[in-house]
């Protein structure tokens, strides 16, 4: 899905905007069954022959070296902790006071953490 928000011009003013939404979810549009599970599509592509949604070895290998660092990192002593959090919410209150030390705060919507936003909005 998406969400938009965006500054729109407030009917009968000469100049007054405010800010307004646009939220699409394809479960909402379409019912709870529209897409596919991830591999319902994948080993459906598979089937086909499609490649489109498979990962070439170059790009796994770049992968891994990009990852194996953070992942050394966190192995080793002293290192930061890998901070897990349960499935299905907003994600673990490490990742807002992250965000928060910089006067941010995360936009909620109905597609989980959303985006950024300049300022802390509470």
């Amino acid at each position: 899905g998406i969400h938009l928000r965006f500054d729109a011009k407030v009917p009968d003013t000469v100049a007054g905007m405010r800010p307004v939404d646009m939220d699409f979810t394809y479960a909402e549009a379409f019912g709870p069954r529209a897409i596919p599970e991830a591999y319902e599509r994948l080993l459906l592509d598979a089937l086909h022959g499609d490649p489109s949604l498979f990962n070439r070895n170059d790009q796994v290998e770049l992968a891994w070296q990009l990852l194996d660092p953070i992942i050394a990192g966190w192995e080793a002593p002293g290192g930061p902790p890998l901070t897990i959090y349960e499935p299905d919410n907003n994600g673990p209150h490490e990742a807002d006071e992250l965000i928060m030390r910089n006067g941010r705060d995360w936009l909620r919507g109905g597609c989980g953490k959303g985006m950024m936003t300049g300022a802390a909005e509470k």
